[in-house]
């Protein structure tokens, strides 16, 4: 009695072991870069939401990809944003908005995005200073832009989210040999700023992700990637460009990447077929 008692425990401990390895590796299995689910920026597909939502994000989720970013929602109020989430099995983390949006609205876009459960508010774009200015932003109006960041973060983190603010060419061209994107890390609080890294950008201005990744492991929080044949638009599906994405998933891993978005800008193809191509592309990464 007491052998066979003993030997049912080992055999019941032997079984959960078992299937808590078959879980563990269903789980690696789906991963991918970092471990991460496979994530999108719905900007990519910003023709075909506003003729049918709800089928578009069908389509996606259908392509592999479980977790979005929005770059706007086309009218639809929160209720049915979620209802429409939920009903494609897609997961809303993260959402852009320019900082002429953000500043004189946050209020409003805090109360939508606690309603969807969004984690991360992302600013998009900055802003001149002086209302009206045309041009490149001076280093000023770059401090000044950090300056916005750190007070709309405090509103941001006290709503119960994180703050992050997304590149394009710019934060990597040179001021008179100074980055602006150093700027902006240097100007702004740790604890309530972080950055969503594009790292198709960062190597349009001629820039390496992984010199930031391995210099600011701690800020950067988000990642989009994108590829550009010979490093300029527009911008390809991922694997038939220039970039190449191994050195930099591996610089990320030392880094706190909390998602990756793949970002399609424009394509040759239909959109659908380009996000697929760059699903398969990101399963080199599992």
């Amino acid at each position: 009695m007491g052998n066979h008692l003993l030997n049912r425990r080992r055999f019941l401990g032997l079984t959960a072991a078992l299937a808590a390895e078959t879980i563990a590796a269903n789980r690696f299995a789906a991963a991918y870069p970092l471990g991460l689910p496979l994530g999108m920026q719905l900007y990519s597909v910003r023709t075909l939401l506003p003729k049918d939502y709800l089928g578009t994000l069908k389509q996606i989720a259908a392509l592999g990809y479980t977790e979005v970013e929005a770059a706007g929602f086309y009218d639809h109020p929160a209720d049915e944003v979620k209802s429409a989430m939920q009903t494609a099995g897609l997961r809303l983390v993260s959402s852009h908005y320019p900082l002429g949006q953000l500043k004189p609205n946050l209020d409003s876009i805090l109360d939508f995005a606690k309603t969807l459960g969004i984690g991360y508010i992302v600013c998009s774009s900055p802003m001149h200073q002086q209302a009206g200015t045309q041009g490149e932003l001076s280093l000023d109006d770059w401090r000044w832009n950090a300056d916005q960041f750190n007070q709309i973060a405090d509103k941001v983190k006290g709503a119960g989210m994180s703050f992050a603010y997304h590149n394009h060419v710019a934060e990597f061209t040179p001021i008179d040999g100074t980055l602006p994107w150093e700027e902006l890390v240097k100007h702004t609080d740790p604890a309530k700023v972080s950055f969503e890294m594009d790292c198709g950008w960062v190597e349009v201005a001629g820039a390496d992700p992984v010199t930031y990744l391995t210099k600011y492991p701690k800020r950067v929080v988000m990642l989009h990637v994108k590829d550009f044949k010979d490093k300029k638009p527009p911008s390809v599906p991922l694997g038939t460009g220039a970039i190449d994405y191994t050195p930099i998933f591996k610089a990320a891993k030392h880094a706190r990447i909390q998602h990756i978005f793949v970002e399609q800008e424009e394509t040759q193809t239909t959109m659908l077929d380009a996000l697929a191509l760059d699903a398969k592309y990101m399963q080199r990464f599992r």
